[in-house]
């Protein structure tokens, strides 16, 4: 039996037990069920992840099968791209799209135009995510409504084999639904906040989150310098949060995305707490640019003083209280920031760039190097 056949079966078998509802025609109802498969956001969430996976698995497999992710600031304007894409290549496989942090912040503040600094309202990001699949799924009613009136004029012909033909897309209709890949900045606060912006862009739909290594009321745009990041431990909190979230949520396969930004990242806002030689944080201070001291002769009212290789650091801190790292240690720290969210929760997917998707590289989307939004 088909889906739409069986679908209208068990709705006449509903409406059949219920005797007052005559006027109910099931094959109406059926239609409407058919129309709008997605009920919540979670079940866009469960029914992308598992796409994202599935197409994850495939690029690993063969780097041909890559993906390719569409920015996107309005839910018209996604729409419109879905529609498009199905109507040139008649799929949607592999298309995804990016709800970057630079279009919400330029394009859906309340405060009008900003940097993408985090500024910006950060409701907007899970607001924009169910903007973006209510037009989706509109589009879905549309395209399925026209396939019915379409049959219609095929029973009323007697063209049995229209109807058959329309039938068969019908039962084999491809949604419009895609996966968005949800850019969460550094996660609008602390390890809590990022839990619970998380879980609202999870039930607006999002089964991917991206989440950088910078701090969050210091956040530059990826293309900026300046930008300052925490120490791993920080990060990897923020990481799980997002996964406990996933998982709280009924999202077992949600995919996480752990951007480093250390290549353009010449500052650190405090120093990682270490508690033996060589562990994650001793390898963080690792990166420090200072001056080894001798005595407390050396050392300045209000400066701070760590131990490293055995000696006394005096790391180099700037007026505004931030730290700094060496010069030239940004591809060493980005290596070590990939290896250490692999490790800890974060999934292998696309390096820096729009585009293709090189999943499986690192777990990192690497920003540095001045580039275009």
């Amino acid at each position: 039996m088909s889906n739409y056949s069986k679908a209208i079966d068990d709705i006449a078998s509903v409406c059949g037990a219920n005797s007052t509802w005559s006027a109910i025609n099931p094959e109406s109802a059926a239609r409407m069920r058919i129309q709008n498969r997605f009920q919540t956001g979670l079940d866009i969430a469960k029914y992308t992840a598992k796409i994202m996976r599935e197409d994850m698995a495939a690029y690993d497999a063969d780097s041909a099968q890559y993906t390719q992710s569409l920015g996107c600031w309005h839910g018209f304007v996604g729409q419109q791209k879905l529609i498009a894409i199905k109507k040139h290549l008649q799929t949607t496989s592999k298309r995804y799209l990016y709800l970057s942090g630079w279009m919400v912040a330029a394009l859906r503040s309340e405060f009008g135009p900003l940097p993408d600094q985090s500024m910006h309202e950060k409701t907007a990001v899970s607001s924009l995510i169910e903007e973006l699949y209510t037009f989706l799924r509109q589009a879905d009613a549309r395209e399925l409504d026209l396939l019915f009136t379409d049959l219609d004029a095929a029973r009323a012909a007697g063209d049995k084999a229209k109807e058959a033909e329309i039938l068969d897309k019908v039962n084999n209709f491809e949604t419009h639904v895609v996966p968005i890949i949800a850019d969460i900045d550094a996660g609008f606060g602390n390890a809590e906040a990022t839990y619970l912006l998380a879980k609202q862009m999870i039930e607006a739909g999002a089964c991917c989150i991206q989440i950088e290594n910078q701090v969050s009321d210091e956040k530059q745009c990826g293309h900026q310098d300046g930008k300052v990041t925490v120490p791993h431990a920080d990060f990897l909190a923020k990481i799980n949060a997002v996964r406990y979230a996933f998982l709280e949520l009924g999202v077992d396969d949600g995919v996480i995305v752990a951007r480093t930004d250390s290549l353009g990242a010449g500052l650190t806002k405090q120093i990682a707490v270490t508690n033996e030689p060589g562990d994650l944080g001793d390898q963080y201070n690792a990166f420090l640019d200072g001056e080894y001291v001798n005595s407390a002769d050396d050392i300045d009212n209000g400066d701070v003083v760590i131990k490293a290789n055995g000696k006394l650091l005096k790391p180099a801190r700037l007026a505004s209280g931030l730290f700094q790292f060496k010069k030239g240690t940004g591809i060493d720290r980005v290596v070590l920031d990939c290896i250490t969210s692999l490790q800890n929760g974060a999934d292998p997917w696309p390096a820096a760039g729009t585009g293709k998707s090189v999943g499986g590289m690192a777990a990192a989307k690497v920003m540095g190097a001045p580039q275009s939004p």
